[in-house]
């Protein structure tokens, strides 16, 4: 992902606005960033997100037994036929079957009574989908071209890109289709999604809710619960073992050879519920799911399954209007994620994952407006000061937090609560990012944004408000000055100069105590993750909290 984003780097950025101008949006890089960032799910045992809900059995009406040939790939998505999927998945997804009719070699009449057939074998999820066999080119009548997915991952656009840099010796023809089967095709997909995939997950969601969830929530299943941690207290004879040796010692359902839960069980089971919700947007059915998974995930000591209920916890809270008053961030929004970043860093060695969780976490207190910018700008702060990031998206989260800050300059609040300055400093850091990249024009923006919020050359604002950036800011234009063939000025003249460190010290004492920013000079070094630093970083609250922690 981070290659993808480095090969966008030469685009430039859209015309510079100023920040009282409303219609200010998000740059096409961050943009393409998020996307790619949320787009690379790997099939994983402690979320189900990409997990199989649907199987498409499809066969053509040239088939000459086309019902035993579905009745074939049936057979094949059933577990034990299927080698590919793993035993943590669930195979009780909807099956839908797909008849195509070759419109030009087939006859209709034929292909009708077939699919009478078929929905007699094998129910109403099934589809005649009439496309055109006949090769399509630019050139004829009622022809579209093939569009490009938006949301291919970063390993599938990769292999993309690696099989056109191998045909490069000739040119790959685009790909054609006729608008008759573009609407055919269309029609198959809103018929599945509207009349059988939602109706099946929404069926799902109740059965499950019903037989599981409300019995694990009840007297009763807490009882057992709470019967079943404490049944091998003081004995090691209950604690089970798996056939690697390893000890459950909580004796429950988490499968500890495996590092999963098996399908069958209830904590999978309520997972389960709780991700068909998120993608119904049933937002409080799926916090108050996560919320109540985290005990159980934190007893059994599966941190990944911990750390993602405690992921999804969180930004199910900030979608839904339920959970959006302060007091609730202060105290469980903030230890959900603090919690969630911790257990995927230290226990999983996932940071994949903490950007994920931390960076949707940003974008959705952002968009909560003035009321959570302060709680945006922090958690982007906190992401940077883990180390993760590589420095294009260091630079790209930097924006960010500067754009975050700038909501509050576009306000009519007072003066002394626009963070005018906070997000100047991180249009600074920005810049420094873009330098160390070699992107000058876009760390030439950057700097500009932070001249125009400092207003520099006003009359008052002749010098930068905190004499520590003095430094900084020298480096930055001396960077620039020294390869712009344009000859520009410089933005402001000092006369000082002082380490990046120094001024990352000063700095952070006079403008921004809530957390530490980052520097270029310190891009490397924060790279390599330090057990010992991280541990004293998550220590403030998340040992003291009620959540399993030993």
């Amino acid at each position: 992902m981070q290659e993808k984003v480095s090969d966008n780097l030469d685009e430039d950025d859209p015309p510079f606005r100023s920040s009282s101008d409303p219609r200010r949006k998000s740059s096409a890089l961050y943009m393409l960033y998020l996307r790619k960032l949320l787009s690379g799910k790997a099939l994983v045992p402690h979320e189900t997100f990409s997990h199989p809900v649907t199987c498409m059995i499809t066969v053509s009406s040239h088939h000459p037994a086309p019902i035993e040939a579905l009745r074939q790939l049936y057979t094949k998505t059933i577990q034990g036929q299927n080698s590919s999927i793993p035993v943590w998945v669930n195979t009780d997804y909807l099956r839908y079957y797909v008849l195509v009719h070759d419109e030009e070699q087939d006859d209709i009449t034929k292909s009708t009574a077939l699919f009478d057939l078929m929905k007699r074998h094998f129910g109403l999820h099934c589809h005649l989908l009439r496309l055109r066999s006949s090769h399509c080119i630019q050139t004829d009548d009622d022809s579209t071209q093939v569009p490009q997915c938006e949301w291919l991952s970063f390993e599938e656009e990769r292999r993309q890109t690696h099989s056109r840099d191998c045909t490069d010796d000739f040119e790959v023809p685009e790909k054609y289709i006729m608008e008759s089967d573009v609407t055919a095709i269309r029609a198959l997909l809103r018929e599945m999604v509207a009349q059988s995939i939602v109706p099946f997950m929404e069926n799902r969601m109740m059965t499950w809710n019903d037989q599981v969830a409300s019995r694990r929530r009840g007297i009763s299943g807490r009882f057992m619960s709470l019967s079943k941690r404490w049944a091998g207290f003081g004995s090691s004879r209950n604690a089970s073992s798996g056939s690697n040796g390893v000890q459950n010692p909580s004796n429950g359902n988490y499968d500890y050879q495996r590092g999963a839960y098996l399908p069958d069980t209830p904590e999978a089971t309520m997972r389960h519920l709780a991700d068909y919700a998120f993608m119904l947007r049933d937002w409080k059915l799926a916090h108050n799911t996560y919320d109540f998974l985290r005990t159980d995930f934190s007893h059994d000591k599966a941190w990944s399954y911990h750390a993602a209920a405690n992921e999804m916890a969180a930004i199910s809270s900030l979608l839904s209007s339920q959970f959006s008053s302060s007091r609730f961030r202060s105290e469980h929004l903030d230890q959900m994620l603090d919690t969630a970043a911790y257990s995927y860093l230290t226990r999983c060695s996932m940071p994949s994952a903490v950007v994920r969780c931390l960076t949707m976490a940003m974008e959705l207190l952002k968009g909560r407006g003035l009321v959570a910018v302060d709680e945006a700008a922090k958690w982007g702060g906190k992401l940077l000061e883990l180390g993760v990031l590589g420095q294009a998206a260091q630079a790209l989260t930097a924006e960010r937090i500067a754009e975050a800050y700038m909501a509050r300059t576009d306000s009519e609040a007072p003066s002394t609560c626009t963070r005018r300055r906070q997000a100047a400093f991180w249009h600074v850091l920005s810049s420094d990012s873009w330098i160390g990249l070699g992107k000058l024009s876009r760390a030439r923006v950057r700097l500009q944004k932070a001249r125009a919020l400092y207003q520099l050359g006003q009359p008052g604002y002749e010098d930068l408000p905190f004499p520590s950036m003095q430094g900084l800011w020298q480096h930055l234009e001396h960077a620039l000055r020294d390869t712009n063939s344009d000859g520009d000025h410089a933005l402001i003249d000092v006369g000082s100069h002082q380490s990046l460190n120094d001024l990352i010290e000063l700095e952070e004492a006079e403008q921004l105590n809530a957390f530490t920013p980052f520097s270029s000079a310190r891009t490397e070094s924060s790279s390599t993750q330090d057990p010992d630093r991280l541990n004293a970083y998550f220590a403030k609250d998340v040992h003291s909290k009620a959540d399993g922690f030993e």
